[in-house]
């Protein structure tokens, strides 16, 4: 064993003074103590020798201090106090400390400290006893499929603990294995200094091999110390490297025609990218066949399926047949230039029974409202598009709302049935709107629907009428009273208007039209009267010259002061005579009348020989003037009357027997209403079906529309009609003036034509 080495603690002489010189220390720079790490010993072993120069002269004892002596990791190192050698007492570990700085002290034994402390670096110098650890493991990446060779994608890391100033620390990385060695053995490489791994190869095919394994090996020494292995995952990543493809190129399916929005087939599709990328979702393109727009293709719920669908409804008649050409591809680009596949679709349209059109939809035409019943108004006619089933077409009136009208079942020419009124309530803005259908002979006949609109052109045929027919007039300042005309004719038929007066009139009124408004009658005193009413009698006339009499009541009266309001006081016995005289006679009339009818109706309800009479039986007691039934029964309507017979009528079609589908050729009659306020629209339309119903005996009696049930009191009105009057002539009616215009509308005219 080889002597250790000698530490002394230096002194140094420096002058105090010229006279007076002084011994003094200097602190020296103590080169580190270096031990090896891992050294096996045996324990202790020695490291250094410390002495004082003042060992001679005196007894010294040494100690050390610090830590791995006295400190944490205590007794790492010891001295002996009276030879002041170190020894470090087991293996030390550079990884774990790599230096500890202790102080050295010497003591004079009972004197005190010999020499100031000296400071003791021991240095743990490194030895390879530690191989490199990976970061990671396994290291995971990802390499973009079709990727060029050198580039690079991820990194692998190793460390490893040993002094990294040596070679110890030093590692270095090579592949070991790779793991499918396909379709290269060598498909990437890593840089063994900085650990990147590349590339090395090209044919990365996600579908084909969508990952890799390799095992990499980390060594120090620069490669040739302590090794270690890792693994990396590398994970191919998709691109849109594979075109979508049909499963079959040619398709057909059919469709009816008319149906917007239909579902004609679906195409299956197939893509070898990852799924539920964009790389791999799939989109469709109709670039033949479909220049009418009449289809559109879209992606299913799965998306590899295109589905094709009518974006309009096909006409059987005009093609019924298509053939499409699809393209589908992806929703993203494709990485490299790849074929487009595509399918061809033949579509065959079906044909279904189809509604006759009018032509047009709506149709205006102008007449006269004087045109004669019987005469030809328009030929509204529709075509039947099923071209293909050579059927026929019929007419019907769905909607006439003042039954003015008749169409011809086969022709569809539109005739007068009744006069028309322009004035007459249906008619808005001149015009009169009627619905007409048309409808086929199939099994299952289709009905198209026409407007009729028919400009009214006015005629004469309304009389002028006084609006009011009372006035005051002041007698002492006689103001013109204003009366105003109205005729419900239209421009030029009705204005501008004159007027005169008859009679006696004359002589006591004047009556002139405004100036500012031809519809006034500024009606004047010609005389000065007496207070009291007189009848002023008018004839006004239209811009045609037909005129109408007019009575108007005048009362002449007196006002006070400046407001011309009447002061009522007691008439003439002269001046109101003729009218006073009209009134009473009215009056007395109607009592003699009224007495006349009880005295019948106390004859009619005598009570038989024997029979008690009750005071409650009388019926006059109660009054219910707001209501409006059918006698004494009107609380419990027998609403089956109003359909009877119709339980024998098999031909006859009824909302709650048959579908609502209407022919031409039967009528139709309205169930009994479950609300009893529809009972007067249940009335009128089963009255319309009896008009147009060829099979119901005359006068209507299929349908028993009078009928209040049974146990009046009153008489049947029929006892009034004559057996000996035998047919009338109605037509004289029409000749008898406006007044009687209703009633020769009414029976008039001879039979209605449907």
């Amino acid at each position: 064993m080889s002597s250790p080495e000698v530490l002394a603690f230096p002194t140094l002489w420096f002058p105090q003074s010229p006279g007076n010189p002084r011994r003094r220390k200097r602190d020296w720079v103590i080169p580190p103590i270096n031990i090896p790490e891992n050294d096996r010993g045996p324990f202790p072993k020695t490291m250094v020798q410390i002495r004082s120069s003042n060992a001679k002269k005196m007894e010294i004892t040494y100690n050390i201090t610090g830590p791995g002596a006295d400190q944490a990791p205590e007794g790492i190192f010891s001295i002996d106090k009276r030879s002041g050698m170190l020894f470090v007492t087991k293996p030390l570990d550079r990884e774990k400390k790599a230096s500890y700085v202790l102080l050295a002290q010497a003591v004079a034994v009972g004197i005190g400290q010999a020499e100031q402390p000296m400071e003791l670096v021991i240095r743990v110098t490194d030895q390879n006893d530690n191989k490199p650890e990976f970061t990671h493991n396994p290291f995971l990446g990802h390499v973009t499929e079709g990727a060029l060779p050198d580039s690079a994608f991820m990194t692998v890391a190793a460390i490893d603990r040993d002094d990294p100033l040596t070679d110890n620390g030093i590692v270095r990385y090579k592949i070991v294995s790779q793991a499918p060695q396909l379709p290269n053995r060598a498909m990437f490489a890593v840089n063994a200094v900085s650990g990147v791994i590349s590339v090395s190869a090209a044919g990365l095919d996600r579908e084909t091999y969508p990952e890799y394994k390799l095992v990499i090996e980390a060594a120090d020494m620069e490669g040739i110390g302590l090794t270690n292995t890792g693994t990396a995952i590398i994970t191919v990543t998709d691109t849109n490297d594979n075109a979508p493809q049909f499963v079959n190129s040619t398709h057909s399916g059919s469709v009816r025609e008319n149906d917007a929005g239909a579902l004609v087939l679906k195409m299956a599709v197939t893509d070898k990218d990852e799924p539920h990328t964009p790389a791999w979702s799939t989109k469709y393109i109709i670039v033949k066949g479909n220049e009418g727009g009449l289809f559109s293709v879209s992606a299913g719920p799965g998306q590899l399926e295109g589905i094709i669908s009518t974006a309009k409804g096909l006409d059987f008649e005009n093609r019924n047949k298509h053939t499409l050409l699809v393209t589908v591809e992806n929703d993203a680009a494709f990485s490299t230039r790849l074929p487009t596949s595509t399918a061809t679709v033949t579509v065959t349209v079906g044909d279904v029974n189809e509604a006759p059109a009018f032509m047009p939809p709506e149709k205006v035409i102008k007449v006269s409202e004087g045109s004669p019943v019987g005469s030809d108004l328009t030929e509204y006619t529709a075509k039947d598009p099923d071209s293909a089933m050579k059927q026929a077409v019929r007419f019907r009136i769905e909607d006439d709302p003042a039954r003015w009208l008749s169409v011809n079942k086969e022709t569809g020419l539109v005739t007068v049935r009744r006069p028309m009124d322009r004035e007459s309530s249906f008619v808005k803005d001149g015009k009169y709107k009627a619905i007409i259908l048309a409808y086929d002979d199939d099994d299952l006949p289709a009905t198209g629907t026409g407007t009729l609109i028919i400009d009214l052109d006015d005629v004469n045929d309304n009389l002028p009428l006084l609006h009011q027919r009372e006035v005051s007039i002041c007698a002492e300042r006689p103001e013109p009273a204003r009366l105003d005309i109205i005729d419900a004719d239209g421009p030029g038929n009705a204005g501008p208007f004159d007027v005169e007066l008859l009679g006696e009139s004359r002589s006591n009124w004047t009556a002139k039209v405004n100036s500012t408004s031809d519809s006034v009658i500024n009606l004047t005193l010609r005389r000065t009267l007496d207070p009291g009413l007189y009848l002023v009698l008018l004839r006004i006339y239209d811009a045609g010259q037909h005129f109408q009499d007019s009575t108007v009541s005048a009362e002449v009266c007196q006002c006070e002061g400046r407001v011309s309001t009447c002061v009522r006081h007691a008439a003439s016995p002269y001046a109101g005579a003729p009218l006073s005289v009209g009134v009473l006679g009215a009056v007395l009339g109607l009592l003699l009348l009224g007495l006349l009818l009880l005295m019948f109706m106390r004859r009619r309800s005598r009570p038989e020989k024997g029979e008690l009479l009750l005071p409650e039986d009388v019926r006059d007691n109660l009054y219910y003037y707001d209501e409006e039934g059918g006698g004494e029964e009107d609380q419990d309507y027998d609403l089956s009357q109003l359909h009877r017979g119709l339980d024998n009528r098999p031909e006859i079609i009824r909302d709650d027997v048959l579908p609502t589908f209407l022919t031409a050729d039967v009528p139709h009659y309205r169930p009994r209403p479950a609300n009893p306020e529809d009972l007067g629209n249940f009335i009128d339309d089963n009255l319309k079906a009896a008009d147009s119903d060829p099979t119901a005996p005359p006068y209507d009696s299929l349908l028993v529309f009078d009928y209040e049930g049974g146990g009046s009191e009153a008489q049947s009105l029929s006892s009034l009609n004559s057996s000996s009057s035998g047919d009338q002539d109605y037509d004289r009616l029409a000749e008898w003036g406006p007044r009687f215009k209703k009633l020769a509308d009414m029976y008039g005219g001879g039979e209605d034509e449907d």
